[in-house]
């Protein structure tokens, strides 16, 4: 529910305009609850937009962590993880797993992430966070999970993407703006 994360739902109205029906949008019941409330003007059925003007269509689908369930025809478990008060989820999607926002990786998680070639991961900066992953905690995470590639992502402003990129191990890169991921089934 933070800002860096929710603050462009208004963006999404382009995609059900165009597709002419409501956009799934996926997340814990806390967070559904959250986005309820901060944007009424797209969840209450009573606000209509102003005539030549419209909304995002959303369709809120509850999940629960160690639940899978199915997005696109492609199954999803989401996992839980703690992001100082707040619990966030990030998934595993066959192959690949998506991480953000995350402290630490708690070895059930850990667990079941064994297996995937492609890792998404947060890794702030090089120095300590009390909610996410510093660049070494990273490694060390990325390491311990064993996929075959690794993609450090929210990252600040702080590093430089190729000062990083030369100081990383093997198999583990900065992610960026536009990057597309090749996923083997």
């Amino acid at each position: 529910e933070h800002a860096d994360h929710v603050a462009g739902i208004d963006d999404l109205r382009i995609f059900s305009l165009k597709q002419r029906r409501a956009v799934p949008v996926y997340g814990l019941e806390a967070t559904l609850d959250f986005l309820r409330a901060s944007y009424r003007y797209i969840f209450d059925p009573a606000m209509v937009p102003v005539p030549g003007t419209s909304k995002p269509k959303l369709e809120l689908h509850p999940i629960e962590p160690g639940v899978p369930f199915r997005a696109a025809g492609v199954e999803i478990l989401p996992l839980r993880f703690e992001h100082g008060h707040a619990d966030v989820v990030g998934f595993r999607i066959g192959p690949l797993a998506y991480l953000t926002d995350v402290k630490a990786v708690p070895e059930e998680a850990r667990r079941a992430l064994r297996g995937v070639s492609v890792l998404v991961l947060n890794a702030l900066w090089w120095r300590s966070h009390p909610t996410h992953l510093s660049i070494g905690e990273a490694i060390e995470t990325a390491t311990s999970i064993g996929a075959e590639r690794t993609l450090l992502t929210h990252l600040t402003h702080e590093t430089g993407h190729e000062s990083l990129r030369a100081a990383l191990p093997e198999g583990i890169e900065p992610a960026h703006d536009g990057l597309v991921v090749e996923i083997p089934e």
